[in-house]
């Protein structure tokens, strides 16, 4: 997970702090010319005044010892006091502490963040999401001074920081079922999804999932694909979970508000409701989705994407919100995602959490998703 962008952002860090280093070893060598050319005329400044008043001061002495030889008056020894050198401290002690640390200005981020910038829409991620990365890290990196040595680390916690900040944190759907169930039976899950993005083993690996703690039943209300009926029934056998359908062609609306009956009428806890995979792009199938939505008042929608399809599933995410309103999304196949756009992006320009990820082929292949652990694995 992540390989492939993992290794490009690591190498623009390296890159960048070598760039800051190198801009920084120089710029630090004019500040202390410049700094030791000051004190220099300062300490020049401060010889010739010292200079000058012992001149005063000897021509004063020397005025007074003729004055004194004219009257004819007895010479008096004196003591000629030592004067102190002019100049309180050295041409050294007055430089200031050797300029260790750097600062990272228009220039530099502007610099790091074009390079960025190409490697994250390389990597599918999303243009909305650059912008807000864009300005977030200004605000953590622009005019601020950082150790010569951690311009790496600090970027890196930087990027970091403002990942972390784009992801949604996902609720808990046991505890949102569970709240619900305390009320009314059922709690409904409607699947929506393309042809080929794995909603309906995802909803069987949610089923295994879930049916440690609460009944179950399933709704085949994909009635357009062929063998879609009969590949979620194979999923109920194995998993000993009942299902409801009906023939291709029919109403999928209809198929759902039976399950939902169904599961009134027998006091099961959860319908999790399949439905036929659409185009994003097809109108009058993106309408059944809202009469699916009208008909069966479902408590969640959830909408899964191949997280591999990159910046196609994230235009398929907001496709299915502005159409239906989405809660949450569930992304399949994470485990072979080496570019990770899809996972970035979907939540923030959805708004949406992401709940869990698809991580193989087992029903057990289902992870809750964690920002943390995410971003662990990319940073890390």
């Amino acid at each position: 997970m992540f390989n492939f962008l993992k290794k490009k952002l690591n190498d623009l860090l390296k890159k960048t702090e070598k760039e800051i280093e190198e801009k920084s070893e120089e710029q630090v060598k004019k500040e202390e010319l410049e700094k030791e050319r000051k004190i220099s005329v300062e300490i020049s400044k401060e010889i010739k005044g010292d200079v000058e008043k012992l001149k005063k001061e000897q021509e004063k002495k020397a005025e007074e010892i003729k004055k004194e030889i004219e009257e004819k008056k007895p010479e008096k020894k004196e003591e000629i006091k030592k004067e102190e050198e002019p100049g309180g401290k050295s041409f050294f002690s007055k430089l200031k502490q050797v300029f260790v640390k750097t600062e990272i200005n228009d220039k530099d981020f502007d610099k790091f963040f074009n390079d960025l910038e190409m490697i994250l829409i390389e990597n599918n991620i999303a243009l909305e999401v650059i912008d807000s990365l864009r300005e977030k890290l200004k605000k953590e990196l622009l005019n601020k001074e950082i150790p010569k040595n951690k311009v790496e680390e600090e970027i890196k916690k930087a990027l970091k920081n403002s990942v972390l900040d784009l992801l949604i944190e996902p609720f808990n759907l046991e505890d949102k079922i569970s709240e619900k169930l305390k009320e009314k039976k059922p709690y409904v899950i409607v699947f929506f999804g393309i042809n080929g993005s794995g909603k309906t083993t995802t909803i069987s690996k949610l089923a295994y999932m879930l049916k440690k703690k609460y009944s179950l039943i399933l709704a085949a209300a994909d009635t357009f694909r062929a063998a879609s009926i009969e590949q979620l029934e194979k999923h109920s056998e194995k998993l000993g979970v009942p299902v409801i359908k009906s023939r291709y062609g029919a109403d999928p609306a209809s198929v759902i508000f039976d399950a939902i009956a169904h599961a009134k009428a027998k006091g099961i806890d959860i319908v999790l409701a399949d439905t036929a995979g659409r185009m994003h792009t097809k109108s009058d199938l993106l309408r059944e989705m809202e009469k699916i939505v009208r008909v069966s008042k479902p408590d969640l929608k959830v909408f899964v994407a191949e997280s591999t399809t990159g910046n196609d599933a994230i235009e398929q995410a907001k496709a299915f919100n502005d159409a239906i309103g989405i809660d949450a999304l569930i992304l399949s196949k994470a485990d072979v995602d080496e570019r990770g756009g899809a996972m970035i992006s979907s939540s923030f320009v959805t708004g949406k959490p992401i709940l869990f990820l698809g991580t193989g082929q087992e029903y057990k292949d289902l992870e809750v998703f964690d920002k943390k652990k995410i971003l662990d694995k990319l940073f890390g």
